[in-house]
Formats: C-alpha cells, structure tokens, sequence
C-alpha cells in the first residue's frame, strides 16, 4: 500500500560553526496529520551540517512510517540544489552526508525536493531551537536518534525569535557582513528610463560616484579585518559584482582603492524588464497599463517578457547562499542594482514583498547587512550617500 508524506526539516548553528541542533517532521500529505518528530542537539557544527542532519532524520522518520513517496521541504536553498543534483557538493564535510541523504532517498519509489521559505518551517524550527535550547541548558547534545513522538493534532507553531546580532536575542559567532554598492549613475538612470539588462556604461558622473564610494569603503574602519582573520590585508576582500558594465565599473573602482580582485555573479544581475527595456515609467504605463498597474502593486507579475520581483527574490537568495557556501564569515563588497539589493536588506530585515515598493536606494549608495549562521541578521546601514556629499 502506497504511503505519501510530507517531511519539513530545518538545522541551525549558532556561531556557524557553534553549538548546533535539527528538527525534522513527518506529516500525512492527504490529512497533515504529523506521524513523527525528530529534533536532536550536534555539540558544534555548522549550519550546512546541520541542515543536512535534518533531512536524514527526516528521511529515516519517513521511512519508518512505511512512507513510499516523499516530498522533502526545507528552507535550505544548499540542500535542496544540492540534493536535486544542480549544485555541486564542494565541501568535504557535506560530501557524506549528502550520500548518505541520498542512500535513504533511494529507498523510496519517490522523493522531491521543494525550497519554502522560513515562514513556512515554522514547525521544523521550532524543533531544532527547542534542541539547541536543551543542550544549551545542560541535555544531551547528540547521539541516537533524537527524540520522536507522534500527534494526534497540531497548535499553531511557535514564533520564530526576532532577528538580530544582540547577545539577548541569541545571535551568535562572526556574521558575514555584505557591503552592498549601487552602481554609479548611467544615461538610462540620467532620464529615469527602466534599465535592467541593457548593458549601459557609467557617465563621467558614475564614475566619479564609484570613486567616491570607493574611497569610502577604503577608510571604513577594521574592513581589513572583518576581511578575514586578525591581521588580514583589504586585498583578501570579496568584491561580487553584477555582469552588467556599469556594476563592473563600480566594482572596478572599489577594487582598484582597496587591491581586490572583482568576480562576477548572474544572480546579482538587475531585474529583467523585458519590453519595457529604456522606456520611462509613463512610457511602460501608457504601453501596457493594465500590468503596468498590477506590476506596482504585485510582486509575482512580470513586465511582458520580462522577470517578476519574486522571480529576481528567489535568484538573489540563491546566489547568496552560494557565495555563503564559499566565503562564510567573511565580509564582502556586493556591486549590483536596485533591485537585488533591495531583496538583499528585505532578507536581513525579514520582510515581505512590499518592502521593495517602499525602500528607496540613490546610485552608488552604500548599504551593511550582516547574516548569522544561526538564521538571526542585522541591518546596520541603509541607502548611505555621504560619499558622494
């Protein structure tokens, strides 16, 4: 007899690496009725580590509920690519656990992988703090299998605790800090023109600005530091820009006053506009007023044959797990757009969709997020301009 499950899993760190726990959650697809929940404190370990510890408990509580297809939800954006076989596993530490993931995933006629946001795994976070709370507090930090109990019924989830770096709200460890840079003023931006993937250049205005940032960013106070360990030269700084040339420019200037070396990400590329490309906002209503319209007031609507501001959410988030698979704990200088940006602060904030109606950022202005490993962040800087003052 055919068994359809649904299993939610979560992992966290508090200091990436620090003290770590999961909480994985077995429920009936057709009812949600929850079958099992595991949860279990790791002693240290990292975030990445611990998700994936999340989803083989939740694997091997879904297999002893006789489960034949399962569809796996976490908000993990490095697991579900990795485990759905489009990223690569570089991490030695991942590279077992994965297998052994995927061991259990065989075993099944069915398995998906689907990305959900936090909000949606309340029930998998709850179990996973409850597991680093009691082993904070003196319980078992592992081993077995952690505890399991079935439910007849489900309250409502406990609330997810506030994100911040203060030491009262739980965050934990060294944060990696994005400094996120605006790129400098273009010809499309002089007359306020929709400019996503035209590749426009920086005026002589623009580059001024990038300069001027660039200076900025140089005399920011222990961002060599911050760069990498005590001792560190600015030279080790990340600079991640968007493709585009007027990113490139950007990140260009900031790499030339600090001696870094820029990369490019397609993630950080800016909103795709589609046929509005170069039109003026009055241009884009009077062509399409009816999307137009909506667009304003609706994330997941997209300018005709372009990209939706939920569509750019989700690429952005993906590449800053990406770069946090690589260069975690560290700070580095993010060049792109509006719009990713934007997406960026609405993810340190913990904020809806409406944020990015209502966050204005000025060319070449400079904004601080820092993102713990333990899910908490901090926005320290929005939309800074004295630079350029």
């Amino acid at each position: 007899m055919s068994r359809h499950v649904i299993v939610e899993a979560d992992g966290g760190s508090r200091g990436n690496p620090g003290p770590a726990g999961y909480g994985a959650v077995v429920k009936d697809a057709r009812s949600g009725e929850v079958l099992a929940e595991r949860q279990e404190g790791l002693g240290v370990a990292t975030n990445n580590v611990a998700e994936y510890r999340a989803l083989i408990a939740g694997l091997e509580a879904a297999a002893r509920t006789g489960a034949t297809a399962v569809d796996v939800k976490m908000d993990s954006k490095l697991v579900v690519e990795q485990m759905s076989g489009r990223w690569k596993i570089k991490h030695a530490a991942l590279q077992p656990l994965a297998l052994r993931a995927r061991d259990l995933a065989a075993g099944f006629d069915r398995v998906t992988y689907e990305w959900i946001p936090r909000s949606r795994n309340a029930h998998a976070d709850r179990l996973a703090n409850e597991a680093m709370d009691t082993q904070a507090n003196g319980g078992a930090a592992g081993g077995g299998n952690g505890t399991e109990r079935a439910e007849a019924s489900e309250g409502d989830p406990q609330p997810r605790r506030p994100a911040s770096p203060t030491a009262w709200t739980g965050a934990k460890g060294k944060p990696t800090r994005l400094l996120l840079l605006r790129h400098g003023q273009t010809e499309l931006s002089v007359d306020r023109r929709y400019s996503g993937r035209g590749d426009v250049a920086l005026t002589e205005v623009g580059l001024a600005q990038a300069e001027a940032a660039a200076k900025r960013l140089a005399t920011m106070e222990g961002l060599g530091v911050l760069a990498g360990e005590a001792g560190a030269l600015p030279s080790e700084l990340p600079i991640v820009t968007s493709p585009l040339t007027r990113a490139r420019q950007t990140a260009e200037a900031v790499a030339s006053a600090l001696g870094g070396r820029v990369e490019t990400h397609t993630g950080l590329l800016e909103t795709d506009f589609g046929e509005w490309e170069g039109l003026t906002f009055g241009e884009a209503a009077a062509r399409d007023p009816e999307v137009h319209r909506r667009w304003l007031a609706d994330t997941s609507v997209h300018p005709p044959g372009g990209e939706s501001f939920d569509e750019v959410h989700r690429r952005v988030d993906a590449a800053r797990e990406e770069l946090f698979e690589r260069y975690e704990g560290r700070t580095m200088v993010l060049v792109s757009h509006v719009t990713p940006i934007k997406s960026l602060l609405r993810m340190g904030l913990d904020a809806g969709p409406s944020l990015l109606f209502r966050l204005h950022l000025d060319l070449a202005s400079l904004s601080v997020v820092d993102f713990y490993g333990d899910g908490n962040a901090s926005v320290r800087l929005v939309n800074d301009v004295s630079h350029l003052s």
